[in-house]
C-alpha cells in the first residue's frame, strides 16, 4: 500500500447505538465520520472507517454477560473498536442518560482497551433538554475508561437538523465539523507514526525513581 506523504490511512471505529432503522443516531455518527475524514483530507490523510450498529450484535453482547464468550460479530466489533486509531461514539438518550445497550457494549470491552485512544462523544434525543448527558454521563464513562475524549461532544436534538447557524449558538454542522477537527488532530500523529509506535511505556522501578530524586552531597 501507498501511503500519502508517508502516512498511513487513520483507522476510525464508528460506534452507533441507534435501535430504529433509519436512525438519527447512525446519521450522527455518519455525519461526525465524514466530517472527521475531511478534516484528515486537509492533511493528506486518508481514513478508514469500520462501522459498528450495536443493534445487530445486541444479542452476542446479552450472551456475553452471561456466558463470557463473544460471538464472531461481537468479536469482529471489539476487534474494530481495539485495533482503531480513534472512536467515535454516539447514542441515543434514554432516561436521562447513554441507553444500556450502549453502556453493555462497552462492559464487554478488556479492560484498557480504550486506554490513551481519541474518542468524539454524540448523542441524540428529542428535546435539547437532554444535552448534558454529553458531560454528566458520558464523558465521566470515557474518563473512567482511560479514554481521551475531544473538547466538542456533539448533541442533536430533532430541531437541531434543520436549524440554521443563528450567529449565537453554532448550528449542528458547525459543531460537527468542529468536532471532527479536534478529532483529527488527535489521531493524525497516529498516522504519521507509522509502525514506529513504541507500545507499552518503559516501567522503572520504585527504586530507581526514588533514587533518581535523591540530592547529592
Amino acid at each position: 500500500m501507498t501511503y500519502v506523504n508517508g502516512a498511513r490511512p487513520v483507522r476510525l471505529a464508528v460506534v452507533s447505538a441507534g435501535l430504529s432503522e433509519p436512525s438519527s443516531t447512525r446519521l450522527l455518527a455518519d455525519r461526525l465520520a465524514e466530517a472527521t475524514r475531511v478534516a484528515l483530507r486537509e492533511e493528506d490523510i486518508e481514513a478508514e472507517v469500520t462501522t459498528v450498529e450495536l443493534r445487530d450484535v445486541a444479542t452476542e453482547i446479552a450472551h456475553n454477560f452471561t456466558t463470557g464468550f463473544a460471538g464472531g460479530a461481537l468479536r469482529e466489533a471489539i476487534a474494530g473498536v481495539t485495533e482503531a486509531d480513534g472512536l467515535i461514539a454516539v447514542t441515543p438518550v434514554f432516561s436521562a442518560s447513554y441507553s444500556g445497550l450502549f453502556k453493555s457494549f462497552f462492559d464487554v470491552l478488556d479492560e484498557g482497551t480504550l486506554a490513551a485512544k481519541p474518542v468524539l462523544l454524540g448523542a441524540t434525543g428529542g428535546t435539547p433538554r437532554h444535552s448534558l448527558v454529553l458531560e454528566h454521563a458520558m464523558r465521566p464513562l470515557f474518563a473512567y475508561l482511560r479514554a481521551i475524549t475531544v473538547p466538542t461532544a456533539v448533541y442533536a436534538a430533532t430541531d437541531d437538523w434543520a436549524a440554521p447557524d443563528d450567529g449565537v449558538t453554532p448550528s449542528l454542522p458547525r459543531r460537527m465539523a468542529r468536532a471532527g477537527g479536534e478529532l483529527a488532530g488527535l489521531v493524525a500523529p497516529r498516522a504519521n507514526a507509522g509502525a514506529a509506535h513504541s507500545g507499552e511505556p518503559e516501567v522503572i522501578p520504585f527504586e530507581q525513581q526514588l533514587a533518581a530524586l535523591r540530592v547529592e552531597e
